[in-house]
């Protein structure tokens, strides 16, 4: 199983939770990669059995201007083989807290084989870290489920 995880961080607080992630699933024995979208082209979406994307929200709920490249791909590719998973970071005190996690959220629950979502009040605290990793066990549960030739049960946790 190939996973990817690509993220977008201005502050370095989704860059936090997504290297939190990406331990999260070297825990078991999977080959997992974590990019930065400017070094993630899209047209690899579809060589990985599963993508979790991580964002940040700009503006008033938008999805990032570097993140839409991705956005787009997925919503053109459609390919619900992929499982996905969306987390990202934010301050409740705006109006639309994550609003990108959520646009991600909706696109990909029609466009992929939809996981989990995960939304962090800014920085990853303790009480995140037991939280990405139920997000990262259930994305692996989801892939069982799908594929035959992957078993929990057969994952050694390192």
């Amino acid at each position: 199983m190939k996973i990817a995880i690509v993220y977008s961080s201005v502050t370095g607080n989704t860059k936090e939770l997504a290297e939190v992630i990406y331990r999260n699933f070297l825990g078991y024995s999977l080959d997992v990669m974590i990019y930065r979208i400017e070094d993630f082209s899209p047209a690899y979406i579809d060589r990985f059995d599963v993508v979790v994307v991580g964002t940040y929200t700009w503006g008033d709920g938008e999805i990032p201007k570097e993140m839409r490249k991705l956005y787009y791909a997925f919503e053109k590719l459609g390919n619900k083989k992929i499982i996905s998973g969306v987390f990202g970071t934010g301050d409740s005190f705006y109006p639309k807290y994550c609003g990108a996690v959520d646009l991600f959220r909706d696109m990909l629950y029609v466009r992929t084989n939809l996981t989990a979502t995960l939304k962090v009040e800014l920085l990853p605290q303790i009480q995140d870290l037991q939280r990405s990793q139920m997000f990262v066990d259930s994305i692996l549960k989801r892939a069982d489920k799908l594929n035959n030739s992957f078993k929990m049960k057969d994952i050694q946790y390192k």
